[in-house]
């Protein structure tokens, strides 16, 4: 997910507004429309759109902000950076991560698995679930310019158990997040 996608889907002063409604509270199209000072047809525009570029939640017709998409987002993306130490899963890693994505990915099972642990706990937070579309571009940023396939990424994450999934809902294992 790039700032560029938010801050386009946002460019538009009607979406906007019905963004800040739902950040502020508004939990259905008449109160988001009531809340925003828009029409119906504007409010649900709007909202269409908030869902798609992963801003807003509708489930069972009730809206909501997605913090968790946002957070993401304004991760720098050196969080998923290796460090410049030295051993074999530092050098493992700046094999196979530059500048914050995904060079490649291994062949070997066990460095395939240290690689994208890595890199799943410096891009999701744990306790936070994520739906499809979140992860989706959170893996786009991953692999853009890597010809790695962001979706393969995924089943990868699900198959090693770096990740959970519960129908179109991620996060992070608790084995695998970072330890405080």
């Amino acid at each position: 997910m790039r700032a560029q996608t938010i801050i386009g889907v946002l460019a538009d002063s009607v979406r906007l507004r019905v963004f800040s409604a739902i950040v502020l509270g508004a939990t259905t199209l008449p109160d988001a429309a009531r809340a925003a000072g828009t029409t119906p047809k504007e409010t649900a525009t709007a909202v269409r759109k908030l869902v798609a570029g992963g801003l807003v939640t509708d489930e069972d017709g009730r809206l909501r902000s997605d913090e968790a998409y946002l957070r993401a987002a304004a991760r720098p993306a050196d969080s998923v950076q290796p460090s410049a130490g030295g051993g074999p899963e530092a050098s493992l890693l700046r094999t196979f991560v530059v500048d914050g994505r995904l060079r490649s990915l291994p062949a070997q099972l066990e460095r395939r698995r240290a690689v994208l642990s890595h890199l799943a706990r410096g891009a999701f937070q744990a306790g936070l679930t994520y739906d499809e579309p979140a992860v989706n571009d959170l893996l786009r940023a991953w692999c853009e310019g890597s010809g790695t396939d962001h979706v393969a990424v995924r089943r990868y994450l699900i198959e090693l158990q770096i990740l959970d999934r519960d129908t179109s809902r991620y996060w992070l294992r608790v084995d695998t997040a970072p330890r405080d």
